[in-house]
């Protein structure tokens, strides 16, 4: 996935979802006001009201906008190289894993952003659609190796959901402590778990 989704924003809602992600990758969302967002935008805060309510509906929005734009890379009507496809998938996520990766900011806001669903039932509410989506995507590919035999039998809601809890466990404990010597080790363990578990040769 495009590391810069908002580089030619079409409209206004664009440029202040643009603006509204540049602002938590920068400051992260306890810094995030619509004061620092109309500044990023170089407008008054009162055009950003005009179209959002407040932060939160300002960020699930950008949260949505976002999620959209992963379904639409990652959904295929075909899928005529599963290995590759799901090779891709992977790779974009345990990625961030790399110290020099450009969407480590915004990922470690993330994070910071689903503390948030333990007391918001609107940041649970997305971030349950979220992990479904992804959980979806990843299953597709599955199913589609299956019936090309460049998967095994497997189950594929199952991989989905391990491959899922392991990254997001990765980056729950990559930017909550000052260890990331064993993300190496954890990416290969992934590769050897494919391998074993679900690519056919």
């Amino acid at each position: 996935m495009s590391s810069d989704i908002f580089e030619n924003p079409v409209n206004t809602r664009e440029e202040i979802l643009a603006a509204t992600y540049r602002t938590l990758r920068d400051r992260g969302y306890a810094d995030l006001t619509m004061q620092a967002i109309g500044e990023e935008l170089d407008q008054s805060p009162s055009l950003v009201y005009h179209h959002y309510e407040d932060k939160d509906a300002l960020v699930l929005a950008c949260l949505e906008y976002l999620l959209e734009h992963f379904r639409d890379e990652y959904s295929y009507e075909t899928i005529d190289d599963p290995r590759e496809r799901l090779e891709e998938v992977v790779d974009w996520c345990f990625g961030t894993a790399d110290a020099d990766d450009d969407r480590q900011p915004f990922v470690r806001t993330v994070l910071e952003l689903r503390v948030q669903a333990i007391h918001d039932p609107a940041y649970r509410a997305h971030f349950t659609r979220s992990d479904q989506v992804f959980a979806e995507t990843i299953a597709a590919i599955i199913r589609a190796g299956i019936d090309t035999g460049d998967f095994r039998e497997c189950d594929p809601n199952a991989v989905a959901e391990t491959l899922q809890t392991v990254f997001f466990g990765m980056i729950s404990r990559l930017f909550s402590t000052d260890a990331d010597g064993w993300a190496e080790a954890v990416s290969n363990e992934v590769e050897l778990y494919l391998d074993s578990r679900v690519y056919a040769t």
